[in-house]
């Protein structure tokens, strides 16, 4: 059994992502369920998706992850990857885009929230396990892109490329083109090269 959690705020594509995964399990023929726990999302609030994939055979009874049961997660905000980081398993990954959306509450405060201190923050907390944090350079990849909504698709292309998720690059071009706009599908194609390449050169 394999346990995801992807979180952002509304807009990032974080449904999508798990649409994405849930058609590659399904090409594979593991059984999948999937359930998102949405906020204000509309309005920039935070959206958790979870995934839960048999990939070993398993029948997966029920969609929702506990604490403590992910092996990986995937966080396309840093302040949602803290948020969400007691759901993560002792031996579990976390890859996260470096790039910090502020909420309105705090922009509007004297102390904002700054993305490089949540940053370092979740790179102390895995101090003793370095090898499970991956933090994304999103700016200089989605530059290369040429788009920023193709967020999901590198950082799961970023997940696949590390051995995280148990599936083929291949797999994850096949599903993506099942999910997306046929129009879409070159852009997110791109995006998975560009990753991939990033990952290569690390």
């Amino acid at each position: 059994m394999l346990n995801i959690l992807i979180t952002g705020v509304g807009g990032q594509g974080t449904v999508l992502a798990a649409k994405v995964l849930a058609q590659a399990a399904q090409e594979r023929g593991w059984q999948v369920r999937t359930a998102e726990t949405i906020g204000m999302a509309q309005r920039g609030g935070s959206v958790v998706s979870h995934v839960r994939m048999g990939n070993d055979g398993e029948e997966v009874y029920a969609p929702l992850l506990a604490h403590a049961s992910a092996d990986l997660i995937i966080a396309f905000e840093p302040a949602e990857a803290a948020r969400v980081l007691p759901y993560l398993a002792p031996a579990g990954s976390l890859v996260t885009a470096r790039t910090a959306i502020q909420p309105v509450t705090a922009a509007l405060s004297t102390d904002p929230y700054e993305g490089a201190r949540m940053v370092a923050q979740l790179a102390e907390a895995f101090a003793d396990r370095p090898d499970q944090l991956t933090i994304i350079d999103d700016e200089r990849l989605l530059a290369a892109v040429g788009n920023r909504k193709a967020l999901n698709i590198v950082l799961l292309a970023s997940a696949v490329a590390r051995g995280y998720l148990p599936l083929s690059v291949d797999d994850l071009r096949r599903a993506v083109a099942a999910c997306v706009k046929p129009r879409f599908v070159e852009l997110n194609d791109h995006a998975i090269d560009v990753a991939l390449a990033a990952e290569r050169s690390a």
